[in-house]
């Protein structure tokens, strides 16, 4: 890990993980509304809400190293098992990317105090 100006704070990512799967359901509902074209829109949205679901619950948000270690495990994994999106692979590329996102904001611990919708 790089040594990060400021400490780590598990609560604060625990926030931001929790905000980030509200607005991933809201962007799938505004998605789905939008129809046919907003596919790939909704299975963006499904993916980040898998990976932060899966991520908020977590001990190990509490301790950098191991959050990584998490992060890069979920990154190794073959599949990710999901029902309801429209392309498997799409999803899966998608939550690979945003896995990557999460990955470099860990190591840099940056980003995590940004808790607007919009990012």
């Amino acid at each position: 890990m790089s040594n990060p100006s400021k400490i780590w704070d598990g609560d604060q990512v625990r926030n931001w993980l929790t905000r980030r799967v509200a607005a991933a359901k809201l962007d799938q509902a505004a998605a789905d509304r939008r129809g046919y074209e907003a596919r790939d829109d909704y299975d963006k949205a499904a993916a980040e809400e898998w990976v932060c679901s899966r991520l908020q619950g977590a001990a190990d948000v509490n301790d950098q190293p191991a959050f990584a270690k998490r992060i890069k495990d979920l990154i190794g994994q073959d599949d990710y098992p999901v029902t309801g999106i429209y392309d498997d692979v799409r999803f899966e590329r998608h939550v690979r990317g945003y896995l990557r996102k999460l990955a470099k904001m860990t190591k840099t611990n940056e980003g995590f105090e940004n808790a607007l919708r919009y990012q």
